[in-house]
């Protein structure tokens, strides 16, 4: 009998923060049991709402998003992406440059798919979103993790990049602000990084994503900036997390530098693009409100009362209580990535813990190795939850960490660190 088996392509694509675990969670759910979800960064089934005034951009246009639109988008989104970045000191950017997709994560995969040969080394950063992983084994490129240093605010490690250099590297990853780690980069880390780009000949591809989502005295730093006009930077960008649209998948990626040199490339996405036909068009209206200058997008709106920094410092500050856990405060985008003492709490597998702590707890979050980090020793939860529900899951995963802790000791394992109770 004919067995249909995937394509051998998707033998190392993974995307657990869709994965298994979901999956699990989803069958509790069907089940009768309430789960509390830290698993996804999707803001509007935690009250937060896009202002008005890009809902009915959309709306008003649902009668012009019947009809395809140029394949790379609509001219007035492209034209505001381009002013947007002109503002921000890039210089010279022109609609032409900009290409419109569903999301970045769509973006991340067209670019990949134009620029990487099978072979082709891409530097990626450990821990990454894992789309990005994901896209460079779909096609067939090699992802080589370089890490990023938690004891340095998690800004990349520089040393550890250059190292990782061959002569079959093609592009280099930053994503800044960070998933899952919350860090932003500092100016010296991206000019560091855009100078390996420079050195190396290298493609810079920076998912910015998260670029208005920062706190306190956090300053994000534009890597185009840092790349000039010598160096080919790719930048991704869009509205589901600062403006609050997932759903409306408006998504970009602006490319700037040496843009002559780089005809034969843009010209493979642009047929990539024309093969896609369009991005979605009635979302694509949303563009240029949510980027025309005049309109009020300062913290307030961005981050209205603070909410997200506030819980962002509470998930922090109560995750730094539990014994055995270590969590660098985030600085920007909406997550917490705490470490665990693996030999405190018996941890040979973080997927198994995470699966544990569902069943066990009704708590849902990710493993640090689903973001493509090496160690079993770190998880991610997504901080949109109000304060008290992430007080609430706080403690819980406090109260099965305990637990876990105490087994070990029982059981006569090694501890580095006293237990005590935890409210």
């Amino acid at each position: 009998m004919q067995i249909y088996r995937q394509s051998r392509r998707l033998r190392d694509v993974r995307y657990d923060v869709r994965g298994p675990i979901l999956t699990e969670a989803m069958r509790l759910e069907s089940g009768g049991h309430d789960i509390l979800r830290l698993n996804l960064g999707n803001m509007h089934p935690f009250g937060l709402e896009a202002r008005p005034e890009i809902v009915e951009a959309v709306a008003r246009e649902l009668g012009s998003g019947q009809a395809y639109s140029d394949s790379r988008g609509i001219l007035p989104a492209r034209a505001a992406v381009a002013e947007h970045y002109r503002r921000c000191g890039v210089p010279g950017i022109r609609a032409e440059d900009v290409f419109l997709g569903n999301g970045v994560s769509e973006l991340i995969t067209l670019v990949l798919q134009a620029l990487v040969d099978p072979g082709d080394e891409i530097l990626v950063p450990a821990p990454d979103y894992p789309t990005w992983t994901g896209a460079v084994n779909l096609t067939g490129g090699v992802p080589v993790h370089y890490l990023a240093d938690e004891s340095d605010g998690w800004n990349p490690s520089l040393a550890d990049i250059e190292s990782k250099v061959t002569p079959r590297t093609t592009a280099l990853v930053l994503i800044n602000p960070n998933n899952p780690t919350g860090a932003v980069y500092s100016a010296e880390t991206v000019r560091g990084m855009a100078d390996i780009a420079r050195r190396h000949g290298l493609v810079l591809l920076s998912d910015e994503i998260y670029e208005k989502l920062i706190f306190g005295d956090a300053r994000h730093h534009h890597a185009a900036l840092a790349a000039g006009d010598d160096v080919l930077c790719l930048t991704f960008g869009g509205l589901s997390k600062a403006y609050r649209v997932c759903g409306y998948r408006a998504g970009w990626v602006a490319a700037t530098g040496p843009l002559d040199r780089a005809q034969d490339l843009l010209e493979g996405l642009t047929l990539l693009a024309n093969m896609r036909v369009c991005p979605n068009v009635p979302g694509q209206y949303a563009i240029p409100v949510a980027l025309t200058e005049d309109s009020p997008w300062g913290a307030d709106v961005i981050d209205p009362d603070g909410r997200i920094e506030r819980q962002l410092a509470l998930a922090t500050e109560r995750l730094n209580a539990i014994p055995g856990v270590s969590c660098v405060a985030p600085r920007g985008a909406l997550y917490c990535f705490p470490r665990l003492d693996t030999e405190m709490f018996g941890i040979h597998s973080d997927e198994e813990l995470v699966l544990d702590l569902l069943r066990s707890e009704h708590v849902l979050v990710t493993h640090g190795t689903g973001f493509n980090w090496p160690e079993p020793d770190h998880f991610r939860i997504v901080c949109l939850p109000d304060a008290a529900v992430l007080e609430n899951a706080i403690g819980r995963i406090a109260g099965y960490l305990e637990r876990r802790a105490g087994l070990q000791l029982e059981s006569g394992a090694p501890t580095r660190g006293p237990l005590s109770a935890i409210g």
